[in-house]
């Protein structure tokens, strides 16, 4: 194995976790692995990150930071739209999603991840507010398209659900939403 070489080690541990976790989930990947994948010395995921946890909690970060992106382009767009920038987010981001819901993965008490989940979390709650003031309102429809993401993702839906996320993901939301 080379020597660390890259200008950023970082984002290339990120890039391998991203790959491996494609390849064969979260629960699988090591850091031997992605120091292969990376083309560093083991010792570099090691230096950088600590451990497997620190790898995933900065990928969680990440994933939310992403999310966040997402539901902030959409605007003040009603749920239905929010709900559906969501579900693209799971799967164009798919490592990251996986991660970013399992607590036992990484360190849910970090302070980015904490402040990404956060921002997240506040775009999340205002695309619901279209919906009801009610919380639990917020909660059901993030539930709904959660778990459509999640079914999408896993391949659990008849193959025209799996054509088209977009107007599936859509036309669910506003049957709950109109």
């Amino acid at each position: 194995m080379s020597p660390y070489h890259h200008g950023d080690l970082r984002r290339a541990v990120l890039d391998a976790a991203i790959a491996a976790i494609t390849e064969h989930g979260p629960a699988g990947i090591s850091l031997r692995d992605l120091a292969r994948r990376a083309g560093v010395s083991h010792a570099g995921p090691v230096h950088h990150f600590g451990d497997k946890a620190g790898v995933l909690t900065a990928l969680a970060a990440e994933g939310y930071g992403l999310l966040a992106d997402a539901l902030a382009a959409e605007g003040e767009r009603d749920f239905v739209e929010v709900g559906v920038a969501y579900v693209r987010f799971a799967i164009e981001h798919r490592a990251h999603f996986e991660v970013m819901f399992r607590p036992e993965l990484h360190r849910a008490d970090d302070a980015a991840l904490a402040a990404a989940r956060d921002r997240a979390g506040a775009l999340l709650t205002n695309g619901a507010s279209s919906v009801s003031d009610d919380e639990m309102a917020g909660v059901a429809a993030w539930s709904l398209m959660h778990g459509f993401a999640n079914l999408w993702l896993t391949g659990a839906l008849r193959a025209e659900l799996q054509e088209d996320p977009d107007t599936a993901a859509r036309a669910i939301a506003r049957i709950l939403f109109p």
